[in-house]
């Protein structure tokens, strides 16, 4: 069995259970459950644990008092090792994203150079607004500047990420097109 058709086998039997089968008679909830939304909530959980877990493997690897740890400063800024760790999180989890959003959430089939070249290009660049945005400037203000612990930084900066690029994957990246 191909893994698609197992996760489509796993999100038709968790929909078939009763509880879930009255949810989506709510009106307005079918709409928050379809496919594609839940799996890409589910693979943009997934793709936080890539982040997690390499940042989290890193500052083990980087040793105690990772977070104080200046690589160099410009002007006034301090640039940190967490903020180098958060970068390469960040490219393990966008690589991790760009293949699940591709074949899973927005089942995107065209292998096509062209179709492909856009479709990445305009992933990556969407991926480093957010990276820019939320990774880098809001995860440096509020460690820098509200002095919040740098995972629960990282996991309150998520929720705007997964947020930002659904909305950038949906609408610009793997819209359907009617000559693909």
């Amino acid at each position: 069995m191909k893994l698609k058709e197992f996760y489509e086998k796993i999100y038709n039997k968790i929909f078939s259970v009763p509880v879930f089968k009255k949810l989506l008679k709510i009106p307005g909830v079918e709409k928050l459950l379809q496919y594609e939304i839940v799996s890409y909530l589910f693979f943009g959980v997934l793709t936080t644990v890539v982040n997690f877990v390499t940042y989290m493997i890193m500052g083990m690897l980087a040793g105690e008092n990772y977070e104080e740890k200046v690589l160099f400063t410009i002007g006034s800024f301090d640039f940190q090792l967490i903020l180098l760790m958060n970068a390469v999180a960040w490219i393990a989890a966008v690589i991790f994203s760009y293949i699940t959003n591709k074949l899973f959430v927005f089942e995107s089939s065209s292998w096509k150079a062209r179709v492909f070249l856009r479709e990445f290009l305009s992933f990556m660049g969407a991926r480093i607004i957010s990276f820019l945005i939320f990774e880098e400037l809001i995860f440096a203000l509020l460690i820098n500047i509200f002095g919040i612990n740098d995972l629960i930084s990282k996991l309150f900066v998520s929720v705007f990420v997964i947020v930002f690029n659904f909305i950038a994957s949906k609408l610009v990246i793997f819209r359907k097109k009617k000559d693909e």
